[in-house]
């Protein structure tokens, strides 16, 4: 393990994947409120990229990868950022934030299945019975009246589970991909090729491009927030955190983040919380419990992990 873990940066580092990564729903909502998702997905991670760039050379790391690796990071960057942050962004001017956060929560649920569809990993009895419970919660908070009978919010809906299963497929593929094997530099990468990928694809269907100096307030230390604490402290503590202490308690995170995401959009941008959101939570996480929590579990990546069997 190295020297001894720092209990002061361990309680740091969980602070941020509980409470910056449950926030970064909020904050993206505030910025998809203004700028186009596509265009402010680009800046986010171009720009991280680049900074991460910066911060990995000050550290004396060598950010030289072979073209294999290139290659893999690029699709990886696809797959977790341009195709599955691009689509949330952009459902997230349909749906709520802490409805999105909550239907994102039944990943591990996708992987799941993923996993015995293209692999043919066999699904234990206390992971059958987190994936009846997921189903159900995810029936409970998708079928409410209120929620569907809202213009475009079933777009949303299938924006987000479109990103779920793009996820999903990349968390396969990470597992056996060659890639950097310094983590920061692989994030580097990831995020620097998914920016410019977005900023093509935000070209391509005609986003209007605005300019920072246009920015109202609450847009532009949204995104500040999001490069600097959601891109890069948050996912750096993710990384420090599976060196330091078992990943099941790492995944606690996919517990507490829509929690955070439900309150946040609720005490700042006034959001619904309905009595059926709650019992769908509790019956969605109770699941997803049960699914990470078997001899076959996974750790869900954030944007560069890998599959914990």
């Amino acid at each position: 393990m190295g020297r001894p873990a720092n209990t002061t940066l361990i309680v740091l580092a969980f602070f941020s994947i509980y409470i910056i990564w449950g926030s970064t729903y909020m904050l993206n909502k505030v910025a998809v409120a203004e700028l186009p998702p596509f265009f402010l997905a680009s800046i986010r991670f171009t720009t991280a990229g680049l900074l991460i760039f910066i911060i990995a050379r000050i550290m004396g790391k060598s950010l030289a990868i072979s073209r294999r690796q290139l290659l893999n990071t690029f699709i990886v960057g696809v797959l977790f950022l341009s195709f599955g942050n691009g689509l949330i962004v952009w459902a997230l001017k349909y749906v709520d934030s802490g409805f999105a956060a909550l239907e994102i929560s039944a990943q591990p649920l996708v992987v799941l299945f993923l996993m015995w569809l293209l692999q043919g990993k066999r699904i234990k009895p206390m992971s059958l019975v987190g994936v009846a419970l997921g189903i159900i919660g995810v029936f409970l908070l998708v079928g409410q009246k209120e929620i569907i009978s809202q213009e475009n919010n079933v777009l949303g809906m299938v924006m987000i589970f479109a990103c779920m299963l793009s996820w999903a497929y990349g968390s396969l593929f990470v597992g056996k991909a060659d890639l950097p094997k310094n983590f920061f530099v692989n994030t580097g990468y990831q995020m620097f090729t998914a920016g410019l990928t977005l900023a093509l694809s935000s070209f391509m269907i005609g986003e209007e491009w605005v300019a920072p100096s246009e920015w109202s307030s609450p847009v532009l230390w949204s995104m500040l927030a999001l490069i600097s604490f959601g891109s890069i402290v948050a996912f750096t503590s993710f990384n420090y955190l599976l060196k330091q202490v078992s990943p099941d308690k790492v995944a606690t995170s996919t517990y507490v983040n829509p929690i955070i995401a439900l309150f946040l959009g609720w005490y700042f941008l006034e959001e619904q919380v309905t009595l059926q959101s709650i019992i769908a939570a509790i019956v969605l996480l109770t699941g997803v419990y049960f699914i990470t929590t078997t001899r076959t579990s996974i750790t869900i990546p954030r944007f560069s992990g890998k599959i914990k069997r």
